[in-house]
Order: structure tokens, then C-alpha cells, then sequence
């Protein structure tokens, strides 16, 4: 069989990686960043580099998205010379972003009638790690046949994909996987701070701490960083983390859902962004917590 031709929109620190495993993988693989730079290192591995998100949608036979919000997904698909402009029905659109989980329905049920492409809303957990090494974890939203058909292209992606449901129960996952990982960085930067304030070595926790029930990837990834005020090359973003908090609240209004713990860490992590840390590593949260000189 035939594969299919893919087209990847969004060269960012998840996007690279994740378009170097599909390579590898022998696919064909047509990419387009909104800073072109971006892309010059993929066509070097073998990607071709469109001129424009048109022309990248007319030669592909699936299009990819990984890019930062909600917002830029719908700039990229609806927005002028966007992918609803040259889409068409024999073509499947995999948001590999952590979008709006009602958004995302909407905008399905707008690419359908605009142009007919299917939609497989496919939010990834792993981070950068993840994406490098092909070991995501993937939750996907679409029509059972639709999600068959995008699983042999995700293979080099993840070590699992799982079916959620219709369109938006993808997204709706994610956020659930975000309610943990942001409460727990926030109660993780606490405790380090504890630590440190009791006169503990905090850059001994990890090792204590391993296989107990408090053992977890966000323990593990965070709190050295913490203990070592590590905070250079952040493989994610404070304001990252904050988005996705946010929509797990507004998903929660729609939902009649109770969320007190994920609101008390978006309002933690929104004071921390206003003080100048949002392109920061999470880990920084714990300078909140520590006692000033």
C-alpha cells in the first residue's frame, strides 16, 4: 500500500522532532512554519519546504498541525490561503495540538462543510522527549474509521494511541492530563521550597522519593531543576502550562464540573507569568516559594 503524502504546519520544539521520526519512517513529508527559518534544518534531513500553507495543502494527502493554541490552529486552517481554502475530501486534518476541546468541534464541523476534510483531533503527552524518541502518548477524537486510518502514520510518534471518542474527546483527555501535570508542578515547586526551607537537600527528593506513591514524570523531570535552579533550555513553557489550565476550567464551566484545584494552580502560574516568566521553564515556579535574601 501506498502511504500517504503528509504535510506538517508548526516546526516548533515538538513539531521538529516529531516531522525527523516521520522521515525516518519513509515518509514523504512537505512542511511550512510561519518563521520559514525554522524549516531549514528539516529540508536538510530530507523534508521539502512549501512556499505557502496552499501549496502544502494541495500536494498532501494528510495535513498535521502542532502549533501553540487555539487560536493560530484557527488563523492556520480558516484564516486567508488557510487550509479550508485549498482542502478536499479525500484529505484527514490530525491537530496534534492542545486545543479547545469546543472549539474543536466547532472548527471539525466547519472544515467538513467548507471543504470536506476530515478531522482526528490527536493531542500528544510526552513533551520534547517524547517526541524525539517516539514514545508519545497520543489521545485521539474522530470517526472510528478516520482514526484507523491516521494510526499507521502516528506509529513512529508514539508508544500509544488510544480512541477517545467523537471529535473533541481528544482534547478534552488532554486537558485531563494537564489538570495533573499542572497541579503537580505547583505542588511540586511547595515542596521543594519545604524541603530547602527545613534544611533538607532537595537534589536528594528524586532518589528518596523513587517508586514511593509521590514517584511520577513531573516529579522526576521538575524537581531536580527546582533543587538545582536549572533553568536554561526549558524543553516547555510556563505559559504553555497556563493555557492548557485554562481551558480545563472553561471546559469545566461547560461541563457543570467542579475544577478547585486546577483553578488555585492557573491563578498560581498567572501570577508567575505577570513577574516576566512566561516563556520560562515551569521549574521556576518554585523561586515563588523561596525565601528572598
Amino acid at each position: 500500500m501506498t502511504q500517504p503524502r503528509l504535510g506538517f504546519i508548526g516546526i516548533g520544539l515538538m513539531g521538529d522532532p516529531m516531522t525527523r521520526r516521520l522521515l525516518d519512517a519513509g515518509f514523504a513529508v512537505t512542511v511550512w512554519n510561519r518563521t520559514a527559518e525554522k524549516s531549514d534544518a528539516l529540508r536538510a534531513a530530507g523534508a521539502r519546504v512549501a512556499s505557502s500553507i496552499g501549496e502544502l495543502v494541495e500536494e498532501v494527502d494528510v495535513v498535521l498541525l502542532c502549533l501553540a493554541n487555539t487560536t493560530v490552529v484557527e488563523r492556520v486552517i480558516f484564516g486567508e490561503g488557510g487550509v479550508a481554502a485549498h482542502g478536499r475530501t479525500d484529505q484527514r486534518l490530525v491537530d496534534l495540538s492542545s486545543s479547545d476541546p469546543a472549539a474543536t468541534r466547532i472548527f471539525a464541523e466547519r472544515l467538513g462543510e467548507e471543504c470536506g476534510m476530515r478531522w482526528v483531533d490527536s493531542p500528544v503527552s510526552g513533551g520534547v522527549a517524547g517526541a524525539e524518541t517516539g514514545s508519545l502518548a497520543i489521545m485521539c477524537g474522530g470517526a472510528e474509521e478516520d482514526v484507523d486510518a491516521v494510526r499507521p502514520l502516528l506509529a513512529p510518534l508514539a508508544a500509544r494511541v488510544t480512541h477517545m471518542g467523537p471529535v473533541g474527546a481528544g482534547q478534552v483527555t488532554k486537558v485531563c492530563n494537564q489538570m495533573i501535570v499542572g497541579c503537580q508542578a505547583a505542588v511540586i515547586a511547595e515542596m521543594v521550597a519545604l524541603a530547602e526551607a527545613s534544611g533538607v537537600d532537595a537534589s536528594r527528593l528524586t532518589e528518596a522519593l523513587a517508586g514511593g506513591f509521590a514517584d511520577s514524570r513531573p516529579f522526576q523531570i521538575l524537581t531536580p531543576r527546582m533543587a538545582a535552579s536549572d533553568f536554561d533550555n526549558p524543553a516547555w513553557h510556563l505559559r504553555t502550562l497556563l493555557k492548557d489550565l485554562d481551558m480545563a476550567v472553561a471546559q469545566s464551566q461547560r461541563a457543570g464540573s467542579a475544577t478547585p484545584m486546577s483553578v488555585l494552580a492557573a491563578q498560581l502560574m498567572r501570577t508567575h507569568v505577570s513577574q516576566g516568566h512566561a516563556e520560562h521553564d515551569p521549574a521556576t515556579l518554585v523561586e515563588a516559594y523561596r525565601r528572598k535574601p
